[in-house]
């Protein structure tokens, strides 16, 4: 996307919506050979009132299928956009081959954490550019109008940053926080989000959630992150049913929750 393009978000692409107790919902690692899952999540959410959330798309999700060789996925994509719902770029390949020279702690990071897939992590600022760039032009092509960058497990360098801001992208996130690449302000909202890997890790997610929920009700921002995987867990789902119901907020996007923060700032 060029600047002069990513120019064209206005702060009144928001709506009624970004209210100031508001919820986003990101579902990730959206790619074609998950769609039906995500459809699933996506009408449940639905019938729990988020009719509209981020999806994070991978466009060749550890390098199987091009999103673009499935027009069925894309018309899909286009559809769930004029919802309501947001199309997010979810890096490029959402992998990280492991280095020999990695140290004891990157290691951890990228292959405990995350089992390499923090594409971002430590990516040069030429290799993030073209893959952002190359993803946007992609989602473009397609129909789809891409505003934001969020890096796979949220691993994003300073080069990456650099990149995404430079690649005409409005805003990323992190783990804690959401920033708005175009003005530089970060906002404090961290995410709930589930590991399911193994049961210990199920485990230990349900509590941590459960503690960290009961701290965040002050926030102006709630952020509820969903995996694929995570749908496949009942003691999971519930969970995350339960803290829908109980934040009583209005759902929103990524998107259009920067939008009305810009508008905030120039009232």
């Amino acid at each position: 996307m060029t600047t002069a393009a990513a120019t064209q978000f206005l702060p009144v692409a928001a709506s009624a919506s970004a209210a100031p107790d508001a919820l986003v919902v990101s579902i990730h690692d959206i790619a074609p050979e998950n769609r039906e899952v995500i459809s699933k999540i996506v009408d449940r959410l639905g019938h729990l009132g988020v009719r509209v959330s981020s999806l994070l798309v991978v466009p060749h999700y550890h390098h199987r299928k091009l999103i673009t060789d499935d027009p069925d996925f894309l018309k899909w994509l286009r559809e769930l956009e004029e919802a309501g719902h947001e199309v997010v770029i979810h890096g490029y390949f959402h992998s990280r081959p492991q280095k020999p020279t990695e140290s004891l702690s990157e290691r951890f990071i990228t292959q405990i954490y995350t089992q390499n897939e923090g594409e971002f992590f430590d990516l040069p600022y030429q290799d993030a550019l073209d893959r952002i760039e190359k993803a946007s032009q992609i989602f473009v092509a397609a129909g789809l109008q891409p505003r934001g960058f969020i890096a796979p497990a949220w691993l994003l360098s300073p080069e990456g940053e650099r990149a995404a801001r430079d690649a005409g992208m409005e805003y990323t996130t992190r783990l804690r926080s959401v920033l708005d690449l175009r003005s530089g302000q970060s906002f404090d909202a961290r995410s709930l989000v589930y590991s399911v890997r193994n049961g210990w890790r199920r485990s230990v997610s349900l509590a941590w959630n459960r503690a960290i929920f009961q701290t965040m009700s002050n926030h102006r921002l709630l952020r509820l992150s969903i995996h694929p995987p995570d749908y496949r867990f009942p003691d999971v789902w519930r969970q995350i049913e339960r803290f829908i119901g109980d934040m009583n907020r209005t759902p929103t996007t990524y998107r259009d929750w920067i939008a009305e923060q810009r508008l905030q700032a120039a009232a």
